[in-house]
């Protein structure tokens, strides 16, 4: 019988034996490994996939290896087989792998190689190659991290990219070609803090707030504003959000109140006519968030200088409204309206304008010219608070020099932005500071340059007026030419009209901080000289100017009355006309249209008879619920119930003034507790 023969028939009854010295942890000695024959084929002894008659652990590892290869992110056995074996240095784990070398590799279900012939060459490939697939491995996942880094450097990039406008494709006049509608509104720049993050840092704006924000009990997000632990546990207010219509892509809502907040809302109109803001906060009490109430109440802390308490109101009337915001309302859209004439929605107008002043006088300008594009995408077209007024000094003060050129491309032909004061100084403003930045292209900056000087000499000529308030809130001197012409002087002041000079003054006082850079006094000079020549020239603009200014600015609309008193600008409050001043101006709901759409009205309030005894009077003024009179009787009734209420007023008399002494409590002195006292008097 030859040995390959022989060979089989030992595999074949090592096949049928049971569990061999190895299975049970014993050393099968040297004399079997030398004997050890190919294995059988996996899967197919007696016993199937567990493979019960192969009595050597490591006869599979080969197998394994040579079937298929483990994947990169797998750990072979055999490695760290042999990373054990190399830090040890036993005889044994050489024998082992002498063993391990001794078995041959299956190539067919009938046929297999001779053992004899590959110890060596299976011994090398278990040591040299395992150790380079071991480097191979490393340097796949050191590859591996280095993809995942640079994937996230393009997403940061990226992110740059497109949070920087610089970097955005741009149009030939210098202005950003941005795709989204002009009042597109951002929801993270509607969180102050992340404008404050920007400028000071994380750890500056949160401070400790981090580690208390995980023990807070759960508030809903909003994107308006945050809730504080310090706020009164929310519940639904009666306030409720519909939508009315859709027209061309416009979707129409309005705020409704319900009974419950009709009544609220009645207490309150009662506690405003009492002149007494303690019944305003007695109110709050019950109804903590009554969104007319906590209005009226942030114009009382601010006047008594209570700032922080004032904004705080005003954030919590912001909350109250956007918990009651339809499903299908959206902020950013810019195609949601609301009607100002509706009482119900302008609460939501004015709690809007109030925090973007607070934001403003914050030093986060960025937020406040968010919330001024949602407060003009609300309304475009009526615009009732007149924020067309402000708009451009938040994009100044913001640095946002392409939005504001935007605004005025696209809204100057049929809105003739051009005709306020505001846009004819401030859109040459932001075309200066365009062609100042470096960075643009030197096409650009010189048609920004272009511009801005076209435009701030014709913005001169037809508003004279507003140079020499000008320069004399920045504290700069005129030369004697510009101080001396009449074009500039005062007589250009006296002549315009009361409508035009409210305008003048509310810019002058709100943005004459922007003209104190001395870079735009330089670039102001020479063109104030060039309009005084073409004025000396009698040039036909200057004509024209003139004209328009006779025909124009004869009043003011109501909505600028409206945004001059929400402002608080001195210099614009006391331009206003007698009948706007002589009426009183309610915090909550500042000169109402006249053309109001009113859906629910306050009950008349029951009259008092107008032949009362002064007594009655006197009475009624200490307990106004005291009524000597009674009920007020038909014609027809008799005498005998006229001496009733008579006998029922006098006894309600008496009742009134026991009650009176009763309520009656005299004041103890303070006792002094320390009567040797602690210390000398002054």
């Amino acid at each position: 019988m030859s040995r390959r023969a022989l060979r089989r028939l030992r595999g074949e009854q090592r096949g049928q034996e049971g569990p061999g010295l190895s299975e049970l942890g014993l050393d099968p000695g040297p004399e079997r490994a030398r004997e050890g024959g190919p294995p059988p084929a996996p899967g197919k002894g007696p016993r199937g996939p567990r493979r019960a008659g192969v009595s050597n652990r490591f006869e599979l590892i080969p197998a394994e290896e040579s079937e298929d290869e483990p994947a990169a992110g797998e750990e072979r056995p055999d490695t760290r087989l042999s990373e054990q074996n190399t830090a040890g240095g036993n005889q044994e784990g050489s024998k082992d792998r002498s063993k391990e070398g001794a078995v041959t590799e299956e190539t067919d279900g009938d046929g297999q190689r001779e053992g004899q012939e590959q110890p060596d060459q299976t011994l090398a490939t278990n040591n040299k190659p395992r150790k380079k697939k071991k480097k191979r491995k490393t340097k796949k996942n050191s590859a591996g991290e280095t993809v995942e880094d640079n994937d996230l450097e393009d997403i940061d990039s990226l992110l740059e990219r497109i949070e920087d406008p610089r970097l955005a494709p741009q149009s030939q006049g210098g202005i950003t070609t941005d795709t989204r509608p002009l009042l597109y509104v951002e929801h993270r720049n509607l969180n102050p803090e992340n404008e404050l993050k920007r400028y000071f840092g994380a750890r500056a704006v949160l401070g400790d707030q981090r580690p208390r924000q995980r023990q807070r009990q759960y508030v809903r997000s909003m994107w308006l504003t945050a809730p504080k632990n310090t706020w009164p546990r929310y519940s639904k207010t009666g306030i409720t959000m519909q939508l009315l219509d859709t027209r061309r892509g416009v979707q129409h809502f309005t705020f409704e109140h319900h009974r419950e907040y009709q009544q609220v809302q009645f207490k309150f109109l009662d506690a405003v006519e009492s002149m007494d803001p303690n019944n305003i906060v007695l109110l709050l009490q019950m109804n903590p968030y009554h969104v007319d109430s906590l209005l009226q109440l942030s114009d009382v802390c601010r006047m008594q200088e209570d700032q922080e308490m004032a904004r705080d109101l005003i954030e919590r009337a912001l909350y109250s409204l956007e918990c009651a915001f339809h499903p299908v309302f959206s902020l950013t859209s810019g195609t949601c309206r609301l009607d100002y004439r509706r009482p119900e929605n302008r609460a939501f107008f004015l709690a809007l304008f109030k925090h973007l002043m607070f934001l403003e006088k914050r030093g986060c300008p960025r937020t406040a010219l968010e919330f001024c594009k949602l407060i003009l995408s609300l309304d475009p077209e009526n615009d009732p608070l007149c924020v067309l007024l402000l708009i451009d000094f938040l994009s100044l003060r913001a640095r946002e020099y392409t939005f504001l050129t935007r605004l005025f491309q696209e809204w100057e032909s049929h809105r003739n932005l051009f005709q306020l004061p505001n846009f004819a100084f401030s859109v040459p403003l932001a075309y200066f500071f365009l062609s100042q930045q470096e960075e643009r292209p030197e096409l650009e900056r010189s048609q920004a340059r272009e511009r801005a000087a076209r435009l701030i000499q014709l913005a001169l000529i037809m508003f004279p007026s507003v140079l020499m308030p000008l320069l004399d809130h920045c504290s700069v001197q005129p030369d004697a030419r510009v101080a001396s012409h009449p074009f500039f002087g005062l007589n250009a002041q006296i002549s315009q009209s009361p409508a035009l000079n409210q305008l003048t003054s509310l810019y002058v006082g709100r943005t004459h901080a922007l003209w104190k850079d001395p870079a735009v006094m330089a670039w102001l000079e020479p063109h104030v000289h060039e309009v005084l020549c073409m004025v000396e020239a009698r040039n036909a603009l200057v004509q024209e100017a003139e004209h328009k200014r006779k025909i124009r600015y004869q009043s003011a609309p109501r909505n600028i009355y409206r945004h001059i008193i929400l402002s608080e600008m001195k210099e614009a409050t006391a331009a206003l006309p007698l009948e706007v001043t002589s009426q009183p101006v309610m915090g909550f709901d500042p000169l109402p249209p006249l053309d109001s759409i009113v859906s629910y009205t306050r009950p008349e309030r029951t009259s008092h008879p107008s032949n009362e005894s002064t007594l009655s009077l006197f009475f009624r003024s200490l307990l106004p619920n005291f009524n000597l009179e009674g009920d007020i009787r038909h014609d027809g009734d008799d005498e005998a119930g006229a001496a009733q209420d008579l006998n029922q007023g006098v006894n309600r008399l008496m009742a009134a003034m026991r009650d009176m002494l009763a309520n009656i409590q005299f004041q103890e002195p303070p006792r002094d507790d320390n009567p040797e006292g602690d210390g000398d008097w002054d």
